[in-house]
C-alpha cells in the first residue's frame, strides 16, 4: 500500500496569503517567520517561493535552521536571515559563514557579540529584541535604555533592527497591546538609526501604528487566522488526507476505541481512517473535532496512534476514499480549537510519516 496519509503543501496558497499580508502591512516589509522548518512544512521550499514573491528577510529560531535556510536559498537569493535565539560564545564564525544576523536579547549575548565583532574590520550587523511585556525573551526596557545610553556596550556592532513581540495581539481590545506599544515607542526612539518591528501575524491586523518598518508573519502565512479562528482572507496551505480503511455499523451504546469514554448514543455508521497521532492528528481533537468527507463535517470519535474513527452520518463511503483531516474545509483553527491548542502546534506536529507533495512552483 502507498503511504496511508498524504500531506499536500500548496505553495500557490502560500503566495496568496503572503500577498494578503503585504496588503495588510500597508508598506511595511513582510518578513516571513520560517522557524521549526517552516512550521513543519519545509522551510527550504517555502523560502524559495516566498523569495520569488518578494520576501527579502526571514526569521528562524535556531542557528542550524538559519544555516539550512541559507543553503536552500543559495547564493542567488541573498536574503537577510535573522536568528531569534541570538548567539552564544563561539557561534560568531558559524553566523558569519552563513551570513546570519543574530537577534540579541540579553546582556550576555551582547557581550558575546561585541567580543566577536572586535575581531572584524567593519561593524557586525545585529538586531536587538526588547521585552515590552511578554516576560519571555528580550532585554528589559531598563536594560535597553542603559545600552542605548552607554554606546560603548555596542562597540563594533551595527544595530539594524530593534524588535519586540506582542503578547495579546489576538485580542485587539486587550489594553496590554497599547502598553506594549508605548514601551516599544520609547525604546525605538533611543535607536533612531535602526528599523523597528513589533507585529507578528495577529499584530499585522491591528491598527497601523503597530506595523512600523517590518512585520513578521508566521502562522497566518499558512492559513491560521489572526484571531485564532478561521479567516476567509487566508487560504489553507497544508492539506492532510487519509483513506478509509473500513466502515462498520455500531449499535446504540457501543464503545469506540480504548476504554469506554466514547460511546455512540444511537445506531451509528463509522469509518476507520488511516491516520492518527503518529501522523500529527492531535489526540485531544476527539472532543469536538471533525474531518471533512462527502461535502460535510464528520465528527471525530476517537484518535489512536495510527487510526481515527469518524461518524459518517448518512454519507455513503467506500474503502480507499479520501478523508480531509486538515485543509480548505477542515480548517486549521477549528482543529486547534477542538484540541485545546493553537494552530502553530497543529502544524509543527504534522509527522514525516505522511507522504509529502508540494503543489505550485517553488
Amino acid at each position: 500500500m502507498a503511504a496511508a496519509a498524504r500531506l499536500t503543501i500548496d505553495l500557490d496558497a502560500l503566495a496568496q496569503n503572503y500577498a494578503v499580508l503585504r496588503t495588510e502591512a500597508a508598506g511595511a516589509e513582510v518578513a516571513p517567520v520560517l522557524k521549526s522548518d517552516g512550521y513543519g512544512l519545509g522551510a527550504g521550499h517555502l523560502g524559495q517561493r516566498l523569495w520569488a514573491e518578494g520576501a527579502r528577510s526571514f526569521f528562524v529560531a535556531r542557528l542550524a535552521e538559519g544555516e539550512a535556510l541559507r543553503a536552500a536559498l543559495g547564493g542567488e537569493r541573498p536574503a537577510t536571515i535573522y536568528i531569534l535565539d541570538g548567539m552564544s560564545d563561539g557561534e560568531g564564525p558559524r553566523l558569519d559563514q552563513a551570513r546570519l544576523t543574530p537577534v540579541l536579547w540579553n546582556l550576555s549575548q551582547i557581550a558575546a557579540a561585541t567580543a566577536y565583532a572586535a575581531q572584524k574590520p567593519s561593524p557586525w550587523p545585529v538586531a536587538l529584541h526588547i521585552d515590552t511585556g511578554m516576560n519571555r525573551q528580550g532585554l528589559t526596557t531598563d536594560e535597553a535604555r542603559a545600552v542605548a545610553q552607554a554606546t560603548d556596550r555596542l562597540r563594533g556592532l551595527e544595530v539594524g533592527l530593534v524588535m519586540s513581540h506582542l503578547g495579546s495581539a489576538a485580542t485587539p481590545e486587550n489594553p496590554r497591546n497599547r502598553r506594549q506599544l508605548a514601551d516599544f515607542l520609547d525604546i525605538r526612539s533611543r535607536f533612531p538609526r535602526a528599523r523597528a518591528s513589533l507585529a507578528a501575524s495577529a499584530g499585522i491586523f491591528l491598527a497601523g501604528d503597530y506595523r512600523f518598518d517590518m512585520v513578521r508573519p508566521g502562522v497566518s502565512l499558512f492559513g491560521g487566522g489572526p484571531r485564532e479562528r478561521p479567516d476567509e482572507r487566508l487560504r489553507a496551505v497544508a492539506t492532510l488526507t487519509a483513506p478509509i480503511l473500513d466502515t462498520r455499523n455500531l449499535n446504540a451504546g457501543e464503545p469506540v476505541g480504548y476504554g469506554e469514554s466514547v460511546r455512540v448514543a444511537a445506531p451509528t455508521r463509522v469509518a476507520v481512517v488511516a491516520a492518527g497521532y503518529a501522523d500529527g492528528v492531535i489526540r485531544a481533537a476527539k472532543a469536538g473535532g471533525a474531518v471533512w468527507f462527502a461535502g460535510a463535517a464528520r465528527p471525530i470519535l476517537t484518535v489512536n496512534m495510527d487510526l481515527l474513527v469518524v461518524d459518517l452520518g448518512e454519507a455513503p463511503a467506500g474503502i480507499g476514499e479520501a478523508v480531509e483531516i486538515l485543509g480548505p474545509n477542515a480548517r486549521l483553527d477549528d482543529l486547534a480549537a477542538a484540541g485545546g491548542t493553537v494552530a502553530h502546534e497543529i502544524l509543527v506536529r504534522l509527522s514525516s510519516r505522511a507522504e509529502r507533495v508540494y503543489r505550485g512552483e517553488a
